[in-house]
C-alpha cells in the first residue's frame, strides 16, 4: 500500500529480501521506502509486511527535531484508514507504538522480511465449486461426509511452529 500522497508517483510492491531505503519523493512532501537500485521509485507494503532495519529507527519529532527507537524491527500496517486527506501508512513496533512512515528519517535501510499471506481464490476453484466438483461437493453429492482428519497432538493448523521474526529489546536476553 502506498499513501494516498504517493499516487502520481511510479510504484511496484516490495518483495521479500530486498533491502529498501526511506526517501522523500520527487515533487511530493512524502517520505516512503524505495528500493536502493530504484530511488525515485515507491516500493509499496501491504499491511503486515515485516521489516528489519540496519540501525534503531529514527523518526521526525517537529520541525528539527528526531527521536530514536530502540527497535530494529517493525511491522507496516495502516493507522486510521477512515480519516480522509491524511497520511495512514505507519509502522509498527514490538511495544505496539507506530510512527507514520512518512515521519521516518530518510536514508535509513530495510530489509523486507516477510510479506503477509494474501487469501486469494483461484480461477480453478471458482469454476469447480460452480460445477459442483469440489471434494466437499462429490463426496455431499455420493451421501457421503468429508471430514477433516484431526490433526496430531502438538501440532496447530493455524499457527507456525516457528516465526520469522523474533522481537527483542536491546538488552534482554536473546538481544545481540
Amino acid at each position: 500500500m502506498c499513501d494516498y500522497s504517493l499516487h502520481a508517483v511510479a510504484s511496484r510492491p516490495a518483495k521479500v529480501g530486498e533491502t529498501l531505503i526511506t526517501t522523500t519523493f520527487p515533487r511530493t512532501p512524502t517520505r516512503g521506502f524505495a528500493a536502493e537500485s530504484e530511488p525515485g521509485m515507491a516500493v509499496c507494503l501491504l499491511p503486515g509486511t515485516e521489516l528489519a532495519f540496519e540501525r534503531d529507527v529514527k523518526y521526525d519529532r517537529g520541525w528539527i527535531w528526531t527521536r530514536k527507537t530502540s527497535f530494529r524491527v517493525a511491522k507496516f500496517g495502516v493507522v486510521e484508514p477512515n480519516v480522509p486527506h491524511r497520511h495512514h501508512d505507519a509502522i509498527e513496533f514490538p511495544d505496539g507504538s507506530n510512527v507514520l512512515v512518512t515521519l521516518l528519517t530518510e536514508g535509513q535501510r530495510a530489509t523486507v522480511l516477510q510479506l503477509p499471506v494474501v487469501h486469494q481464490i483461484s480461477e480453478r476453484t471458482t469454476k469447480a465449486e460452480e460445477h459442483g466438483s469440489t471434494p466437499a461437493a462429490v463426496a455431499s453429492a455420493a451421501g457421503r461426509s468429508c471430514e477433516v482428519p484431526a490433526m496430531p497432538s502438538g501440532v496447530s493448523a493455524t499457527k507456525p511452529e516457528a516465526s520469522a521474526v523474533t522481537f527483542f529489546r536491546p538488552g534482554t536476553a536473546g538481544s545481540p
